[in-house]
């Protein structure tokens, strides 16, 4: 069967072609639409606008993904239904409505967190399923920070999350504090990688709830350390660019040792056989190379999984991947009524 996968919870306005057999899962297209330089000036990213941007790339994703797809049939379209900015969600929801009726096939609602953690099944049949689970899944984007202890396709449970800021919203606040671009993620990693010699002014931030018993994160009380730090200064350091390498340097290390630290703990106590990454900040290299150190020397016997860059953020793979497993699943012809849920739970 073929499906077709829309995405639209944030800025991202996507659409993908994934054909499927018993075998194999082909990417036949995946066609990003970023708004990132019209939410640029704002420093973040603004429903309505966001809604309104939506609604007009949708059609043009949609030919050029059908465009690469070659004319494939589809058989399934597949849309998120949360959680994210609802207004964003419904120009999703209501555009794969309408192709639905037009193409005279189901539709199916996704959740977008389950959806950053299956597209790592996106080569499953390299896999023995029983062999993977459970799992900790590590979901880390600008809107969430989640532990999920997965016992299978469908069978999941937050063991911990955050209770303010998400790991994302940290590194885009502290970008901004230190005068950086939007996204900030991006552009603190690049900055912090760039830091080479002895630290000059020995920034030291925390690293809140590490060693807490809980699963849980919060980092808030980092972005107001680094706001903190950086008003403490002299105008002339804080414009300095050893001072917001270092900076850059310490907030993303302080955001890896937490979220390192919580998901080691919880693979641990739980005795899980794989660990999962799956969001936007699974793209952070140091975060992937760290986590995957400390696997090596501290649970061994773990596998890891991580998907391709291209399908950390957000993206329309990951919507089509989660449709097909549900789909396997329970082949229901009926979806039922499809609504936008910006707090939708996984």
């Amino acid at each position: 069967m073929t499906i077709l996968g829309i995405e639209t919870s944030c800025d991202d306005t996507a659409i993908a072609v994934l054909k499927t057999d018993k075998r194999n899962l082909k990417v036949l297209s995946n066609v990003v639409s970023s708004q990132i330089k019209i939410h640029q000036k704002y420093g973040g990213v603004y429903p309505t606008l966001a809604k309104r941007e939506h609604q007009k790339n949708l059609p043009l994703v949609l030919k050029k993904a059908l465009k690469q797809a070659k004319g494939a049939k589809i058989d399934l379209v597949a849309v998120t239904a949360g959680p994210g900015l609802e207004p964003c969600l419904w120009a999703g929801i209501n555009f794969a409505k309408d192709l639905s009726k037009k193409l005279k096939v189901p539709l199916l609602p996704v959740n977008h967190i389950e959806a950053h953690i299956l597209v790592n099944f996106i080569r499953y049949t390299a896999w023995n399923m029983k062999q993977i689970f459970p799992a900790v899944c590590l979901v880390v984007s600008g809107g969430h920070t989640q532990l999920i202890l997965m016992k299978g396709i469908g069978k999941y449970k937050i063991i911990g999350e955050t209770r303010d800021d998400a790991a994302g919203e940290c590194f885009d606040k502290t970008a901004r504090i230190l005068g950086l671009e939007y996204p900030g993620g991006p552009a603190v990693a690049r900055l912090g990688q760039a830091l080479a010699g002895k630290p000059a002014f020995s920034i030291k931030l925390p690293r809140p709830m590490i060693y807490q018993k809980n699963y849980d994160f919060s980092f808030s009380g980092l972005k107001t350390a680094v706001l903190y730090d950086f008003e403490g200064r002299a105008e002339k350091i804080r414009k300095s660019k050893q001072y917001i390498r270092e900076a850059c340097s310490e907030i993303q290390q302080a955001i890896i040792d937490v979220l390192i630290q919580k998901t080691l703990k919880a693979v641990k106590n739980f005795r899980v056989k794989t660990i999962i990454l799956g969001g936007g900040v699974a793209a952070n290299d140091e975060l992937s190379k760290q986590l995957k150190q400390r696997i090596k020397k501290e649970t061994p016997n773990t596998e890891y999984l991580i998907p391709p860059p291209k399908y950390c953020t957000d993206n329309a793979v990951m919507i089509a991947v989660t449709a097909y497993f549900h789909w396997i699943r329970n082949k229901k012809r009926k979806s039922g009524k499809i609504e936008a849920n910006s707090n939708l739970r996984i």
